[in-house]
């Protein structure tokens, strides 16, 4: 059975999660969570190549973010979703309009009732 790209998108959150909480290898992290040596194409790059390029998508996000806040002040959650999500928008993987949504919709799942606000804001200005 294929797996949706909204639930790819949900594992890789889950991934990047456990790799900022855990401090954790990325590759490793996918891994354990995929449950077999085939990672989709999709999956691999919102995950292993968003932390490949993680640098460059963290000063994006910061030049998005309000002058006083940073990546480093957001929540584990909320930096999975932003690193994924800057990785989908620069590695131009599905149109911007669907990755701004799909963030927003995990936001809304996983974070505090007013996060998706940020995300939206955000991720609409990268």
């Amino acid at each position: 059975m294929a797996v949706s790209r909204h639930e790819l998108r949900e594992k890789a959150m889950t991934c990047l999660y456990q790799h900022f909480l855990l401090n954790k290898d990325i590759k490793e992290v996918v891994y354990d969570n995929n449950h077999t040596n085939e990672i989709d194409p999709f999956l691999y790059t919102i995950t292993i190549d968003a932390i490949k390029y993680e640098d460059d998508y963290i000063e994006m996000i910061n030049n998005a973010l309000r002058d006083d806040w940073s990546f480093d002040r957001l929540g584990y959650v909320e930096k999975a979703i932003l690193i994924m999500a800057a990785c989908e928008i620069d590695m131009e993987v599905a149109p911007k309009a669907i990755v701004i949504n799909e963030a927003i919709t995990l936001a809304k799942k996983y974070c505090d009732d007013e996060t998706y606000k940020l995300i939206n804001g955000v991720l609409d200005r990268l």
